[in-house]
């Protein structure tokens, strides 16, 4: 359903595979994710509908985010723009911090202009489990006190920062590629954002329970499923996201409030 409703709450999210989703896959094969999550749960906390709309695409470096979701998600009107970027940046080594931080610059600018408030994430750290993980986790604690420098003073950003999350690190809330974060590891993500907002968390959502280590892929599989089609498209110069249009971009979804929870209150 489109057409936003301008007394209410509009709420845009724009990024790469951390926004669109990927790793929290439902049983027709689409993803869900914490922004979806995050739609839902305002809706069941506010008791009335909101407007949603996800132009994220995964594999997308973060001037391209910016350079081609923006605009597009700023004409929409909405009265929220969630924004997240850098983790594939971050990956390269010889990509300035700075310049990935300089995007945050400005996307908070644009909102400033369009009156639009600003919800900020950072992405959860993979890194224990990764190879050169030690090398990949100092680049983010470089690009997230960049970032932070940023917006310092600017209290009206709304924050969501899941990278200084130690929990987050556990691999059951990662998928199997560990790279992206599983169902439960966008749950949690979801419930610091609503918390951010002061609306109200079903409970179980900041911790699912976790799935049997049996069910994760071995070394070998995950080189061989993962890891090497990764590698592959880095030296090939393709993206997962080539040719993916976003799941819901160009005009509102209406999301009902669904009956919330029972959160132990």
């Amino acid at each position: 359903m489109t057409g936003a409703n301008p007394a209410g709450v509009r709420f845009v999210a724009i990024g790469d595979s951390f926004t669109e989703g990927v790793g929290d896959e439902l049983p027709d094969g689409t993803v869900r994710g914490w922004a979806d999550l995050v739609a839902e749960g305002w809706a069941a906390s506010r008791g009335h509908s909101i407007e949603y709309a996800n132009l994220a695409i995964r594999g997308k470096l973060v001037w391209p985010i910016v350079e081609e979701q923006l605009e597009p998600a700023l004409a929409l009107k909405p009265t929220h723009l969630s924004f997240n970027g850098g983790g594939n940046d971050m990956l390269r080594p010889r990509t300035p911090i700075a310049r990935i931080a300089d995007a945050f610059t400005k996307v908070l600018q644009r909102c400033d202009d369009e009156g639009v408030r600003l919800i900020l994430l950072s992405g959860a750290n993979p890194t224990a489990q990764l190879p050169l993980g030690r090398v990949i986790g100092r680049r983010g604690d470089e690009l997230s006190r960049a970032v932070l420098e940023r917006i310092e003073g600017r209290d009206d950003v709304i924050r969501a920062l899941n990278w200084p999350d130690r929990e987050l690190t556990d691999p059951s809330f990662w998928s199997e590629d560990r790279l992206h974060m599983g169902p439960r590891g966008h749950h949690r993500v979801a419930a610091r954002v609503l918390d951010a907002l002061g609306e109200k968390v079903p409970t179980d959502w900041w911790s699912l329970p976790a799935n049997s280590p049996a069910t994760r892929v071995g070394r070998q599989a995950y080189f061989r499923e993962h890891l090497g089609p990764w590698i592959k498209r880095r030296l090939t110069g393709t993206s997962s996201g080539d040719g993916r249009e976003p799941k819901f971009g160009g005009a509102w979804v209406t999301v009902e409030p669904a009956p919330a929870p029972d959160d132990g209150s």
